[in-house]
């Protein structure tokens, strides 16, 4: 015996499902591209940051944008901007690009600022290194008349020049933590889960010491009389400052220790670079940090900075795998 055809409401219900379930396939793939957007595709978020005022505001964020927020900290400290001018553009590079540094944008935008080459903010190679374009974001922002004293959002709009000039103001509260902890004001407060970038090559000693002053410049050798050895060599840096108490380094196994010393009294310097090595920890395969008594591991999410039971002296120690050997 022959099928009969589907009835018309039968077919419209079919089509009805279909559409349905396409539709609900779209939303999935956008939801995960959103993620993929917002994450620079690696993953979930991997790093949070509280507040040292014990009032429970924090902020979770992935690897990628710590580093990134950690490179923006460190480039405004080391042209001696403050702490109010480092909040103004990590909120304004949320807004723009969730601190992810992204290749695209509208017009000819691009990266963490989003800062347009047709505009004379730089080549698009240089708009993408975040060094470079945190720099000529502060460049920008110092020219503003009492800037420190505006609300954020039009501190942030007199140097972007924004078509939704009210939209930095969300992100003050999350730039303000991150600044908090990426300035060094607030102690123990920024963690990541340091799971190793397998994408990255460039690790060991040297790789810290190169990230160091791609990030804070050459001072923060001085200030800190880095010295970064690795794999039983040493190599000092001839600025070491003369009031600075002499680093040391070892390496055992598979892994070296840098330390960089901290002057006495700069508590605050010491815990923006123990912050700082945290952020970067995925990328240069950071295995332990400490500092100030208190030691932050990799993938000890439940317990992020404990105490050593020992007042530490003087420097922060960052234990990372050494270069394996070509």
């Amino acid at each position: 015996m022959p099928e009969q055809s589907p009835t018309p409401k039968k077919r419209r219900r079919g089509r009805l499902f279909r559409f349905s379930a396409a539709f609900v396939v779209l939303l999935a793939v956008a939801g995960y591209l959103v993620v993929q957007y917002v994450t620079g595709g690696r993953g979930g978020p991997g790093c949070k940051v509280v507040s040292g005022k014990d009032d429970g505001q924090e902020y979770e964020f992935s690897q990628e944008q710590a580093m990134n927020a950690a490179t923006i900290a460190a480039v405004g400290t080391g042209r001696g901007m403050p702490e109010r001018a480092v909040t103004i553009a990590l909120a304004t590079a949320l807004q723009e690009s969730q601190l992810v540094n992204i290749q695209h944008g509208d017009l000819d935008s691009l990266g963490l600022f989003q800062q347009r080459p047709s505009q004379g903010w730089g080549t698009r190679k240089q708009i993408l290194d975040p060094t470079y374009a945190a720099g000529v974001f502060y460049e920008h922002l110092a020219k503003v008349n009492d800037y420190q004293k505006l609300p954020l959002t039009v501190a942030a709009q007199r140097v972007q020049r924004s078509g939704y000039p009210e939209a930095y103001a969300k992100h003050e509260p999350d730039a303000a933590l991150l600044s908090a902890a990426l300035t060094g004001q607030a102690a123990a407060t920024l963690t990541c889960q340091g799971l190793p970038d397998t994408t990255v090559t460039a690790t060991g000693p040297d790789a810290v010491r190169a990230a160091l002053v791609r990030d804070f410049g050459r001072t923060v050798l001085k200030e800190t009389g880095a010295e970064v050895t690795g794999g039983g060599s040493a190599s000092k840096d001839k600025t070491k400052a003369k009031s600075t108490p002499a680093p040391s380094a070892s390496a055992t196994g598979g892994s070296s220790t840098v330390t960089l010393p901290v002057r006495s009294g700069s508590t605050r310097t010491g815990w923006q670079l123990a912050h700082w090595a945290v952020a970067n920890s995925s990328a240069l395969h950071i295995e332990r940090v400490s500092y100030a008594g208190r030691e932050w591991a990799a993938g000890s999410a439940d317990d992020p900075w404990h105490s050593t039971g020992t007042k530490a002296a003087g420097g922060v120690r960052i234990v990372t795998e050494r270069q394996a050997e070509k």
